[in-house]
């Protein structure tokens, strides 16, 4: 528990009400492994009708969330901050040391005997918490894309995903973002983009065919190339609209100023729902159960066992290091 008062207040009425649900949530999250950002509970509020969607409405619970802090009435680490880090370099006090934290980290990447190579994209920094747990429970790589993704790490993606094409794999990234016109762009954006750079640099590589040529001409000679199959997709598997309607997350007005906002409408109305809304709980299940439809469970096994074995190997240097510095010093 970590309930630090820095401060005296004592809530009443309303706000006093409110300062105990969210202890509330945030306890039955933290007892799930999960932390919160301050955004993803409030949508948990809202989902319980317990506060209306408004700005005023988040503002105020912010505000409220806050001052709980200070005077010792809400537990620091229920509620954490994505987008600002602290980063230092790593130290131990002696090899053996490091040597026993190399033992508890040695991982083997399991995905290389896999027939299908995945990464996890997600839209928003705020919830690559949520993600990386999901993801490193499975060894997958995970992007927060923070919107629209640079066309530096763009390009940097179809150059690492186009090595895994060559090496003989399917190429599948799983994408979340919010159902808004931007968010639902965001994965057309992504296809076309890393569709461009695979693409044409297979073309550039194995037909020795400089210039640029529509990606749609080329790329059936690609698939051509990997065997027959179509060795990349992206899936969008979250937000979408028959997830809005199975989860009734809060809506929230779409962007009218949004370029895209037009098309959108159309075809969905004037409402937009954010991926923070849905439950971190719903949102592991949802890739667990992607994942699970792709990854050959046996070959995994075996990667694993493997894995386990070097890991143990590092344990016993680790425990025994005086005797293994005394072998290198032998010169032996």
């Amino acid at each position: 528990m970590a309930r630090i008062q820095y401060e005296k207040w004592t809530p009443r009425g309303d706000s006093a009400a409110i300062i105990t649900q969210a202890n509330q949530i945030a306890v039955d999250y933290a007892q799930q492994g999960y932390d919160l950002t301050l955004r993803q509970l409030y949508y948990q509020f809202v989902a319980r009708d317990l506060l209306p969607n408004t700005q005023k409405s988040y503002d105020r619970l912010g505000q409220l969330v806050n001052r709980a802090r200070l005077a010792g009435l809400m537990d620091w680490n229920y509620l954490v901050d994505r987008t600002r880090n602290i980063r230092s370099v790593s130290h131990w006090e002696s090899p053996s040391d490091i040597v026993d934290t190399v033992s508890r980290q040695f991982r083997l990447d399991k995905w290389t005997t896999q027939p299908t190579r995945v990464e996890v994209w997600v839209e928003k920094e705020a919830l690559a918490g949520v993600v990386q747990r999901v993801a490193d429970r499975n060894d997958v790589a995970w992007f927060s894309c923070r919107g629209y993704v640079s066309q530096s790490e763009m390009w940097s993606a179809g150059q690492r995903l186009r090595e895994y094409i060559k090496a003989g794999q399917n190429v599948v990234i799983l994408h979340l973002g919010d159902h808004d016109p931007s968010g639902i762009d965001m994965t057309r954006d992504i296809t076309d983009r890393l569709r461009t750079f695979i693409a044409q640099d297979w073309l550039n590589e194995e037909m020795n065919v400089q210039g640029t040529v529509k990606v749609r001409d080329i790329w059936a000679d690609m698939s051509e190339w990997c065997g027959g199959r179509d060795a990349f997709a992206v899936n969008r598997i979250a937000l979408n609209f028959d997830q809005v309607e199975q989860y009734n997350p809060p809506p929230n007005p779409a962007k009218a100023t949004d370029a895209r906002f037009q098309k959108y409408m159309e075809e969905y109305g004037s409402e937009s729902w954010e991926l923070d809304a849905l439950d971190p709980v719903t949102l592991d299940a949802l890739i667990e159960g992607h994942l699970g439809d792709i990854i050959d469970g046996e070959a995994l096994d075996e990667r694993a066992q493997d894995e386990e074995t070097h890991r143990e190997l590092l344990v016993k240097a680790s425990i025994r290091w005086n005797d293994v510095v005394e072998l290198l010093e032998s010169g032996v």
